[in-house]
């Protein structure tokens, strides 16, 4: 950041996390429409009771309670008003998060607020903010092992959690203007305690629970407008303006795709998709993955003529997912779409001959991991809980014998689309009964069929005329259950 936008970012009470919206994207035509987001502190505080840690213009001068938002201003030391000029390394940012959490810590203990066994944070970060986080939990020289078993998860918003890639390539070392050089994955690794020189970094390397770990990635580059627009220029389409897409997530992680830019008026933080994934993250009672297992993928007539007659066809598959959960009016928890190049893309062989890759087991796409709150859910609509899941598969264009094939090619054609709405319904035996309807011919608001069941697994056929099947299968688990 230059020093204009430290100043920006230290004049804010809450660091930006107060800040809201009116405006959101309709699509990605660029027509918009007027939707007041509040700011995810005031929701907070409306939806869930919390409140902050201010009072009369101090920080932390009171005891607090357990719904407490406290804001951590690392930033205050690089304005020349409040410290010296100098940003906080990572590391050192890294120690002082420690110490601030433990002096929660005194304080709830000391007060009797909670039992030091039972103490627990959540952890809410955008951007750098995330790393600065990871550097916490994954270097052992940062913070005591009680204050890292004090994190209970964590949620990132546009993190780049496998550093910065600008044209393609990672910014480098030795560019410390604005701390850049943050980004580079050699000096992440050696931050985040890492061993070795790892090609990624963007494995937790079982110093947290990655089921405990939200990755929310940003898709929309265009609305990015740091840097007079440059970054968004130099990070290209497949980002959010500043993090590529493939750059945002931590591995085995849960994470959705929203069509948000890294910051501003159409930023991540400020909108209600990123709000309602991060209350269903932290407080939702249900989880929800869905993998879809490919059976059979048609090919073109001509195409499967060429296939018959020994030629060499080689071709991958986008798989486009949207999920929305009952009641939602103009937002949507994830959707990964070709359209802002989020889709799930996988290889022909990487689904049906996996082992001519070397992979032990076929890579079947994962469209979603989805969190629920069953509290939500009201009297009158009883104790099921519904989501749609918009599912849609088309190719990429087929190679035969190397060359494109153009011949009879029909333009944005689909292999599958249609939208599911699954009804979710507990046992009293732990179990679900998940039923399912496709939506596209039939009213969405009926009970529907049965899923298959397999173990712990429930599994709907999805099927085209046009030869293409395939099973979805979702994993249900509870959680939250004190």
């Amino acid at each position: 950041m230059t020093p204009g936008e430290v100043a920006d970012a230290v004049d804010k009470p809450h660091m930006g996390f107060n800040l809201g919206a009116t405006r959101v994207r309709q699509s990605w035509d660029g027509k918009v429409q007027k939707q007041i987001f509040e700011s995810p502190l005031v929701r907070l505080m409306k939806d869930y009771g919390y409140t902050d840690a201010f009072s009369e213009g101090a920080e932390l001068d009171r005891s607090i309670g357990l719904k407490t938002v406290v804001i951590y201003r690392y930033y205050d030391q690089a304005d020349k008003e409040f410290g010296d000029g100098d940003a906080l390394s990572i590391m050192a940012a890294a120690r002082r998060l420690g110490k601030l959490v433990e002096n929660i810590r005194k304080d709830l203990v000391g007060n009797q607020v909670v039992s030091d066994s039972e103490f627990r944070v959540h952890l809410v970060a955008h951007s750098m903010g995330g790393l600065i986080v990871r550097c916490l939990l994954q270097n052992e020289s940062v913070a005591s092992g009680r204050v890292r078993s004090s994190i209970a998860r964590v949620f990132t918003y546009a993190t780049p959690h496998n550093g910065i890639d600008m044209i393609g390539l990672n910014v480098p070392a030795f560019l410390s203007l604005w701390d850049i050089n943050n980004f580079n994955r050699k000096v992440m690794a050696q931050y985040l305690g890492m061993s070795g020189k790892p090609r990624s970094v963007n494995s937790l390397e079982g110093k947290f629970e990655p089921d405990d770990f939200f990755c929310l990635v940003g898709t929309n580059h265009k609305d990015y407008e740091a840097a007079g627009g440059l970054s968004r220029r130099l990070a290209g389409e497949m980002s959010d303006g500043l993090v590529a897409i493939e750059n945002a997530t931590v591995k085995g992680a849960p994470r959705a795709f929203v069509y948000r830019s890294h910051s501003g008026p159409y930023g991540i933080v400020n909108s209600e998709e990123g709000y309602q994934n991060l209350v269903r993250f932290l407080f939702g009672d249900v989880r929800v993955d869905g993998i879809l297992e490919v059976e059979e993928v048609p090919l073109p007539g001509k195409v499967e003529e060429a296939r018959a007659a020994g030629k060499q066809v080689r071709a991958s598959y986008y798989f486009e997912a949207t999920v929305s959960p009952r009641g939602a009016g103009n937002y949507r928890l994830t959707e990964r779409r070709r359209e802002t190049f989020s889709a799930v893309l996988r290889k022909f062989d990487e689904m049906f001959r996996p082992n001519e890759l070397g992979i032990s087991a076929p890579r079947s796409p994962v469209l979603f991991s989805t969190f629920l709150d069953s509290s939500r859910i009201t009297v009158e609509r009883g104790r099921t809980l519904v989501m749609a899941v918009e599912l849609a598969v088309s190719p990429t264009d087929y190679l035969i014998d190397g060359k494109l094939w153009f011949e009879d090619r029909i333009p944005g054609e689909y292999l599958f689309r249609d939208t599911i709405v699954l009804r979710l319904t507990p046992q009293p035996d732990g179990g679900w009964s998940v039923r399912y309807i496709l939506a596209d011919e039939n009213q969405g608001d009926g009970d529907g069929r049965k899923a298959d069941q397999e173990g712990e697994s429930y599994f709907i056929p999805v099927s085209s005329r046009k030869g293409f099947k395939a099973r979805l299968e979702l994993k249900l688990s509870r959680r939250n259950q004190s």
